[in-house]
């Protein structure tokens, strides 16, 4: 089993990301593994990170400005090779629509709510986990 996972976080809020990092914490789960976090505050700063590799799970913040994490997200989707399981941050929970526009496997929407963040970072691990093996 892999020991620990990497979490590449998106927001050109620093708050934000350390709001993901607080909710998600070590290991979010008992099955999961321990994670360490990668923090992006630019599209481009996500595209180096992704195309390096060793990310094993995204959180974009659907509301990042000038770029939306919805908008990176399907960018991501259409130019990563085996793009990484993205977990969206949306403002409103009537959004959910549209992180399926952006092909983000699941959301979360804002304020962070620790326990739901949690639950979806290890769903997201879990599916993961097969590829990364």
């Amino acid at each position: 089993m892999q020991r620990t996972a990497t979490v590449l976080v998106y927001s050109d809020d620093v708050n934000t990301r350390e709001q993901v990092r607080m909710a998600a914490g070590r290991r979010p789960a008992p099955d999961s593994p321990h994670l360490e976090y990668l923090e992006c505050a630019t599209p481009a700063a996500v595209r180096d990170a992704l195309d390096r590799g060793g990310v094993d799970v995204c959180v974009f913040d659907g509301e990042a400005v000038p770029a939306g994490g919805m908008g990176v997200c399907r960018q991501m989707k259409d130019e990563i090779f085996e793009c990484p399981p993205v977990l969206l941050l949306i403002g409103r929970p009537q959004d959910a629509w549209l992180a399926t526009w952006s092909r983000a496997e699941a959301t979360v929407a804002h304020p962070v709510d620790p326990a739901e963040l949690a639950a979806a970072l290890a769903a997201l691990l879990r599916e993961r986990r097969p590829a990364a093996a």
